[in-house]
């Protein structure tokens, strides 16, 4: 048999011997897999605003700048501490005026050290705690994404095996194999 014959067959036993027009995307409730994902985002990012996530992540921030700001602080009072011993070695004699300007220097170099290393450091906190987070939404989305292509998937079986139970029986089936094993016969 030619080609145009077989393919007559296979179109034929394709769409259940009808001629039925292919059927469209699976659908639930109306939405297909696309509105699925874009409802099952929405819905994450929903629960992540229900559950105060962003304002968890700043208020663990805040209470690090908190402490940044508290070592600020103690760098200025060193830095009025280290002004009133100049004043007051200053005051008692011109001697102690050198090791006076030493010990000022000294102290504000130490104080520009701790302010230096506490913006350092608030900097990289604040760079590390936001790539924690990033990481972590990051991570949500797959999740979400994963569970609902899982679920999509699972749809979508279970739609196909539908379709196939509701257009083939035992008498489609039947004739199939017979067009079949007819086509083989003749191809030998």
């Amino acid at each position: 048999m030619p080609h145009g014959g077989e393919d007559a067959i296979a179109s034929t036993a394709a769409d259940g011997g009808h001629g039925e027009a292919p059927h469209a995307d699976p659908a639930a409730l109306g939405l297909n897999a696309t509105a699925w994902v874009a409802l099952a985002m929405l819905v994450v990012i929903a629960l992540m605003l229900w559950k105060k996530v962003p304002a968890a992540i700043g208020g663990a921030l805040d209470k690090k700048i908190a402490g940044i700001r508290e070592q600020l602080e103690e760098a200025s009072r060193l830095r009025a501490e280290a002004e009133a011993l100049r004043a007051e070695y200053e005051a008692k004699s011109a001697g102690a005026a050198a090791e006076a300007q030493t010990i000022l220097d000294r102290a504000r170099h130490e104080a520009e050290a701790i302010v230096q290393q506490a913006k350092l450091d608030s900097a990289a906190l604040v760079e590390r705690r936001q790539r924690m987070a990033e990481d972590k939404i990051a991570a949500a989305e797959r999740s979400a994404v994963a569970e609902v292509r899982a679920r999509a998937v699972t749809a979508a079986a279970a739609a196909a095996a539908r379709l196939i139970a509701e257009q083939h029986d035992a008498n489609a089936d039947r004739a199939m194999v017979d067009q079949t094993i007819a086509g083989l016969g003749r191809t030998h």
